[in-house]
């Protein structure tokens, strides 16, 4: 655990502690939300210590990656928060991946005969390394953070590193070359997690929940799924995961809608899965970090309004004597 301070540290700025180590892309997805670095920002070895950190009280928010647009949720993290702990999510952000050649100043992109990083890294740019450095060695660190404090420490002339630009900045680096990365569109959402709170709905939020089932029988998917569909609300991700607590076969689903549990909609949709589930735990209700509205919930919405407005209507009319 390694923390640093960096602005006005008041009695209103929470501490928060994030997926290190410092000069990584979690950090610089953090440094994207001023009110959440004006006070202690502490850097944890995995995402299992950030979470126990908030639980304990040590800090006060935690920042962690759930989801990365070519590789999928982050099942580390979307355990820890199901099985683990009892948190929520308030936040999340969402951040262009982008890596740069860094080298120590006065280093040109010719002088360049190293590179050094993580084997996913040099394969994302392998496309750009094959054109302008074919003839470089390319050499393992164990993180692209760590890349670029290599060689900040290294005086070995043609030394580079290929990282993040927040960590060339952390480690007094000249990048030689941005964006050097073979696909674009390259994107990785990270959450920011509480002991407690759900944010005001904003009107383009999202809602997360861990399903349990009842029993392993068929239609129990369907039965979950149904709940969602009468009611119009989309859902942006589902996914099964062992329990951790059973034999195989014994699978929870968490699921990722549009929406906010301060909706009537959803919360109808909550209300009905504890119902017949039986177990249904709340990860959260927080703002999209797009803004995007779901075009087919609003009109839901109006809809189960006008519908509940009738019903009542309807049973204002019971002869109560």
């Amino acid at each position: 655990m390694t923390s640093d301070q960096h602005g006005d540290t008041t009695s209103t700025a929470p501490s928060v502690g994030f997926f290190g180590p410092f000069g990584t892309f979690t950090e610089q997805a953090l440094r994207t939300q001023p009110d959440l670095v004006r006070g202690d920002v502490i850097a944890f070895r995995t995402v299992p210590d950030v979470l126990d950190a908030v639980t304990a009280g040590e800090i006060e928010l935690g920042f962690v990656p759930i989801e990365n647009s070519t590789e999928g949720m982050v099942n580390f993290t979307l355990d820890a928060l199901a099985f683990d702990h009892d948190l929520v999510i308030i936040r999340e952000v969402v951040l262009d991946i982008h890596m740069c050649l860094a080298a120590q100043p006065g280093t040109t992109l010719a002088d360049v005969t190293e590179v050094l990083s993580i084997p996913v890294a040099t394969a994302q740019c392998h496309r750009f390394l094959r054109e302008y450095l074919a003839d470089a060695e390319i050499r393992v660190a164990v993180s692209t953070a760590g890349a670029a404090e290599a060689v900040s420490q290294d005086a070995t002339p043609g030394l580079a590193a290929i990282a993040p630009q927040v960590a060339a900045e952390r480690y007094g680096l000249e990048v030689i070359e941005d964006n050097i990365e073979d696909h674009e569109g390259n994107q990785t959402r990270f959450v920011v997690v509480a002991r407690h709170g759900v944010p005001a709905p904003t009107g383009h939020d999202r809602t997360a929940l861990v399903v349990y089932q009842r029993a392993d029988q068929p239609g129990s998917l369907i039965s979950i799924l149904q709940e969602f569909a009468a009611r119009r609300l989309n859902l942006s991700n589902l996914i099964s995961r062992p329990t951790k607590s059973g034999g195989l076969g014994d699978y929870c689903f968490i699921v990722f809608a549009e929406g906010h549990v301060a909706d009537d909609l959803v919360a109808d949709a909550m209300r009905a899965l504890h119902a017949k589930q039986g177990a249904v735990k709340f990860f959260g209700s927080w703002p999209r970090a797009d803004g995007r509205v779901h075009d087919a919930r609003e009109h839901a919405d109006e809809r189960w309004r006008r519908a509940d407005d009738w019903v009542a209507e309807v049973r204002a009319g019971i002869d109560r004597t």
